[in-house]
């Protein structure tokens, strides 16, 4: 149980500080959360939980499949923001579109041998 607190506040943390720097600096807090931190870290905890290649392997191959159809979200809020629309709406539409694209990236990518 400790071993599952120290992941959650370590990731935790990461995010915290993200944000504050971004209320400084925008473009560092962008670095930072655009940094595969929370990837790195999900290696690390898998290798130490379960020391297996095959596995990290297939994590780190997915989730470049998965970064695909979450980036349209990055163009598609400022997007919005700049013409009108609020940010829970603007946020909101962004997420739908991103969990649309997940769901074709999960309907499509087995079937070109991805193995997600």
């Amino acid at each position: 149980m400790l071993y599952l607190i120290i992941k959650a506040a370590l990731s935790g943390i990461l995010i915290a500080a993200a944000s504050e720097v971004a209320r400084r600096w925008p473009g560092i807090g962008a670095l930072i959360v655009a940094l595969p931190l929370v990837s790195v870290l999900a290696m690390i905890w898998l290798w130490r939980d379960t020391a297996d290649v095959e596995r990290i392997a297939v994590l780190s191959g997915s989730t470049f499949w998965f970064i695909l159809p979450s980036l349209p979200m990055f163009v598609a809020i400022p997007w919005l923001l700049r013409n009108g629309v609020g940010f829970w709406g603007a946020l909101a539409l962004g997420c739908v579109l991103t969990t649309l694209l997940y769901l074709g990236m999960i309907w499509a990518g087995p079937r070109f041998g991805l193995k997600l």
